[in-house]
């Protein structure tokens, strides 16, 4: 029998209004209703044309329900701007890779969430504080993708048919995720990982997680989370030259002009130093885009259940299988964030809990 949640999880993960899917399907609208609604269930034969036409399974039509992602509980950036098609289209990416991470915890010990929620804190004091509590001192992170794994969040890719979004998070009964566009620099998406966790550490319990406010308050989280107050003052920026500032993004890890703001911010410069700086990077490119830039960031976790997967005689294909998903769908969640996705069959079951994954903070 077909269940509504899942047709509508798979229409909006499509981005398509129910016109949309009447013309892909040749069915109407008002029977498309009817099966959305619970007030009609579709024959076998249009069933299997529902999932052809979404690139799922029947037996993803048909499992249980999928409770909606509340939209309130989601960092979306200028939510007033978006268009519902993106919105939709964002939400149910986060369903998937939900369920995705699901079937990876019912076979893998994942580290719990150690995410302090410290709503309402000054963002300086609150990253200086959460720093303190995982051990990183004043010093660079090495890799944020793999410090955030360590302390049990989720981190899933953006697909590509999610390109408006740069990056959100969502706290899910208590799990946090966070998603990251591959479309941006290895820079962007550091500063977008520490973004979207300073979202998680202020913007929890009641308080919206969106809105100008609040994303003023994550990116002022996300720049001394990642260039620490006393870390960047032991630098001696005073007035930096652009050779400094350039010297200096490449020790944090951050893109050349969140380095000149911070230390603009932290009153190393004067506005005129600082806008002179702005004007010499911008005329070196690096207002559009991020020359000579780091690579992206990979997954040690994802990369550790790929790895066990195939060694199992498994793989994404499993995955897919046993979710109602196409590889591909599976892959897109971890493209960019493992250096080989391998696919393995779907021949062979993988059962039990197959590997304590213990991801060691890189500092």
């Amino acid at each position: 029998m077909l269940n509504p949640t899942r047709l509508v999880a798979a229409r909006k993960r499509r981005g398509w209004t129910l016109t949309k899917l009447a013309t892909e399907t040749g069915l109407s609208r008002v029977s498309l209703s009817a099966y959305e609604n619970q007030h009609q269930d579709p024959a076998p034969q249009t069933l299997a044309n529902l999932a052809g036409v979404l690139g799922v399974s029947e037996a993803f039509l048909t499992a249980d329900d999928l409770d909606e992602i509340p939209l309130e509980s989601v960092s979306f950036r200028a939510l007033s701007k978006m268009t519902a098609r993106t919105r939709d289209r964002g939400l149910s990416s986060g369903r998937i890779a939900i369920l995705i991470n699901e079937w990876i915890e019912e076979r893998f010990a994942l580290p719990d969430p150690d995410v302090p929620s410290l709503t309402g804190r000054d963002p300086e004091l609150a990253a200086q504080e959460v720093r303190a509590r995982w051990g990183l001192g004043e010093q660079p992170i090495g890799n944020t993708v793999h410090l955030l794994e360590a302390h049990g969040i989720r981190v899933f890719s953006l697909t590509d048919d999610t390109k408006d979004l740069d990056a959100y998070c969502l706290n899910w009964h208590g799990q946090p995720f966070i998603l990251l566009s591959r479309e941006k620099s290895g820079e962007r998406r550091r500063f977008n990982a520490a973004h979207e966790l300073g979202h998680l550490v202020l913007h929890g319990e009641d308080k919206i997680p969106n809105g100008p406010d609040a994303e003023a308050e994550a990116n002022q989280f996300a720049a001394a989370f990642l260039m620490p107050r006393a870390g960047v003052l032991a630098q001696g920026l005073t007035n930096a030259s652009v050779h400094q500032v350039l010297e200096a993004k490449k020790r944090w890890s951050v893109a050349a002009m969140a380095m000149a703001h911070r230390a603009n911010e932290l009153g190393l410069m004067t506005e005129w130093a600082y806008r002179t700086v702005c004007v010499d990077l911008s005329r070196l490119g690096y207002r559009r885009c991020e020359p000579h830039g780091i690579p992206h960031e990979s997954s040690m976790l994802l990369t550790k259940v790929m790895q066990q997967l195939r060694d199992n005689q498994s793989g994404l294909a499993t995955i897919a299988a046993d979710l109602g998903l196409t590889s591909a769908e599976v892959q897109a969640y971890m493209m960019g964030l493992t250096p080989l996705v391998v696919g393995g069959t779907s021949g062979s079951r993988t059962a039990g809990r197959e590997g304590h994954l213990r991801v060691v903070e890189n500092r």
